[in-house]
């Protein structure tokens, strides 16, 4: 796989674009709108630029790995795409939507990945007309620095089409690669969601403070951040979507999302990318 597609040129995919171009893959990002595909390419810079000054790569290494990135408003020039990795946001009928275009638009051997945290990758799959060659690539945030790849198999998924991409996440990408079924959370988010969320029911009902909380996990249990400040690293709207999936595949009780992570959504406090979460970055 050397000609790689990206959808959505954000925190999530631009963070797979680099990690992907900075393999030797040839990577083209498809954004919505020109400020969209310029914000992306600023993003990228600054981000390599980082890890030039880091010392973990070279300037001609960031120098090869920038031309090895396009970006593109037209869904067409994904044509050629051995692998489209799809990083939209968590809306499940926006997803749907995405693939069905894509299903029309790359070649019949191409595959189509989601980088959903939370959403089965069966319903994408459904979306098109090869769910054999649907599967889930559940990279983490921020990628070039988080060596996790969740590989999600539906039930539909060709064993040909997971190993492919396993392959391709581990020894092109460098990556620590686990295979997970096809339930809403996969192996991290199923484990972690819960987590944050209770967090959130502990400062929703007076019984510790956020700093409290935080500073407890953090000394208590060797986490290197608390529970509400990786939501505001993640994104409260992010956290929300998947509490909410995790209670719709599960229906269990402890999973339904605290009102008070939804009151903050409605209120545009999404965390770090806002300005504001549970902690005031402006």
């Amino acid at each position: 796989m050397q000609k790689i597609g990206v959808i959505g040129g954000g925190t999530m995919g631009a963070g797979i674009a680099e990690v992907c171009a900075a393999a030797g893959s040839e990577v083209l990002i498809l954004e919505t709108k020109q400020d969209f595909a310029d914000a992306a390419v600023t993003r990228l810079e600054k981000s390599i630029a980082r890890s030039v000054k880091a010392g973990k790569r070279s300037q001609e290494e960031a120098d090869a790995t920038l031309t090895r990135i396009g970006v593109t408003l037209e869904v067409e020039e994904l044509a050629d795409r051995d692998l489209v990795i799809e990083a939209a946001p968590e809306i499940e009928s926006l997803k749907t939507e995405i693939f069905a275009k894509l299903d029309k638009v790359v070649k019949p051997e191409g595959i189509l990945a989601t980088n959903t945290s939370s959403i089965p990758v069966i319903k994408m799959a459904q979306a098109t007309q090869r769910p054999g060659q649907v599967v889930g690539m559940h990279f983490f945030n921020p990628v070039p620095l988080m060596p996790l790849v969740e590989i999600v198999e539906a039930l539909s998924t060709d064993e040909s089409t997971t190993d492919a991409v396993f392959n391709y996440a581990k020894d092109v990408l460098n990556k620590t690669v686990v295979r997970v079924g096809d339930r809403a959370g996969f192996i991290v988010n199923a484990l972690l969601i819960p987590y944050l969320t209770s967090a959130v029911r502990m400062l929703e009902t007076g019984y510790a403070s956020k700093e409290d909380i935080d500073a407890a996990m953090k000394a208590g249990a060797g986490y290197s951040m608390g529970p509400l400040t990786l939501i505001d690293m993640v994104g409260l709207d992010v956290t929300l979507a998947a509490a909410q999936s995790l209670y719709d595949e599960f229906g269990e009780p402890h999973l339904v999302p605290p009102p008070l992570l939804r009151r903050m959504v409605e209120a545009g406090r999404l965390g770090r990318k806002a300005g504001k979460g549970f902690y005031d970055y402006s």
